[in-house]
């Protein structure tokens, strides 16, 4: 079984090519973070989605979304420089788009004219039944 399941933020807007027999593929690279403080590092995925799937989710894969992505993991060497690199390629199965708009609904594709960086919403307290306002802030354990 070859399944990698990753989150981080798209390097730039997805772009959508097609192949010889007409097949569409969308294609977007994602900065996968690991590691905290000096031993931070980011590896970059290179993803495909194929067809209509790839066609669908085009408008909502701008520079800097949020995306959850599982698919099959491979690695391909090319030349740079004169130096031998590897570029890790994932061919996405599953994609989940993490950010939400305020009110809890997905957020709505973007025009090439208004990508813009998102603005951080304001967090609003919950209230209500089944919400955590009503704790007290002493943890029991």
């Amino acid at each position: 079984m070859n399944n990698w399941c990753f989150t981080g933020n798209l390097g730039n807007d997805a772009e959508q090519k097609f192949v010889p027999n007409g097949d569409s593929v969308v294609s977007f690279s994602v900065a996968v973070k690991s590691g905290y403080g000096d031993k931070a590092t980011t590896t970059w995925a290179r993803c495909q989605i194929w067809g209509k799937r790839g066609e669908s989710v085009l408008p909502y894969l701008t520079k800097g979304k949020l995306v959850g992505v599982t698919g099959e993991l491979s690695s391909r060497e090319y030349q740079k420089d004169g130096q031998t690199k590897t570029s890790i390629e994932v061919r996405v199965n599953d994609l989940t788009l993490l950010e939400k708009r305020e009110g809890g609904q997905a957020a709505a594709p973007r025009s090439p004219e208004q990508r813009t960086p998102a603005e951080p919403s304001p967090q609003k307290p919950a209230s209500g039944p089944g919400s955590f306002s009503d704790f007290d802030d002493d943890i029991p354990f």
